[in-house]
C-alpha cells in the first residue's frame, strides 16, 4: 500500500513525540523527532560555547555539526546522535531546555534543520512531530495533525516527566519554562508555531494515551486508503 506523510504539530507538552512514535510503530513508519534535532544543536552550542546571536559562529557551527536517527532495539525507537554520540537523554535535560527555543528560532538553524527533514521524508512512510511539520518541513502532508491541551493538564504533565530526573524542580519552573517556550514559539520571525488551514485538531486534556492513540491511528488509516484510491 502507498505511504503518506503524517505531521503532528502542537505546544509543548501535548504529547506529540509520544503519539508520533507510537503511530509509526503501528503503521511501520519512520519515526522522526524534530525537536530532538533542536534540542542536539542547542545542545552544541552551550558546549562549544557559540554565541547563537553571532550569525558567522551559528554558520560554521552548523557546519560541524551531524545529525543522525538510529534504530535502538533495546528502547525500540529511534534516538537522535550528535556527531555520532547518542545524546537522546542528554538533550532533556532542563538547562537545554531553557535553551531550545532560542536556538529554533534562528533562521539559519531552521534552514539547516528544515533541509535535514525534507530530505528524511524523501521517500514518504514517516511520522514528524514539531512545530512547523505541517506548515513548513511538509506542507503537503496527506495527514496533518496539531495537538493541544489544556495549560494545567500540560505543566503537570511535563513537572512529572522531569521530577523523575531531578526532584528539587518545581512546578513553577516548569509552568514559567512553558509559558516562555509557547511565546517564543509562537512569535518566532521565522517558521512561527500556528495550526495548518487543512490540520486536524487533537484537544487530548480530557483523552487517555489509549484513547488518543485510537483516534489518531482511525485518522491515518483514513488518509492511506484515501492517498492509495
Amino acid at each position: 500500500m502507498k505511504k503518506i506523510i503524517i505531521t503532528i504539530d502542537g505546544w509543548s507538552s501535548c504529547g506529540k513525540s509520544t503519539l508520533a512514535k507510537q503511530l509509526a510503530k503501528a503503521l511501520n513508519y519512520l519515526y522522526v523527532d524534530s525537536g530532538a534535532m533542536y534540542r542536539a544543536i542547542t545542545l552544541y552550542f552551550l558546549r562549544n560555547h557559540i554565541d547563537w546571536t553571532d550569525k558567522k559562529e551559528v554558520h560554521n557551527a552548523l557546519k560541524d555539526i551531524s545529525l543522525e536517527f538510529i534504530y535502538n532495539p533495546k528502547s525500540e525507537r529511534s534516538e537522535i546522535y550528535l556527531n555520532e554520540e547518542n545524546v537522546e537523554y542528554v538533550i532533556r535535560d532542563m538547562v537545554v531546555a531553557e535553551k531550545v527555543s532560542d536556538v529554533a528560532a534562528i533562521k539559519e538553524v531552521r534552514e539547516y534543520a528544515v533541509k535535514q527533514q525534507q530530505k528524511m521524508g524523501k521517500n514518504r512512510g514517516i511520522v514528524m512531530d514539531g512545530r512547523d511539520i505541517g506548515t513548513v518541513v511538509f506542507p503537503d502532508a496527506e495527514l496533518k495533525i496539531f495537538m493541544t491541551a489544556d495549560n494545567a493538564v500540560r505543566v503537570e504533565r511535563r513537572f512529572q516527566e522531569l521530577y523523575e530526573k531531578n526532584p528539587n524542580i518545581t512546578i513553577e519552573e516548569v509552568k514559567n519554562n512553558l509559558e516562555l517556550r509557547d511565546y517564543i514559539d509562537s512569535h518566532r520571525e521565522v517558521s512561527p508555531l500556528h495550526q495548518a488551514e487543512d490540520a486536524i485538531v487533537l484537544d487530548n486534556t480530557n483523552l487517555t494515551e489509549k484513547e488518543q492513540f485510537h483516534k489518531a491511528l482511525k485518522l491515518a488509516h483514513k488518509h492511506i486508503e484515501q492517498y492509495a484510491s
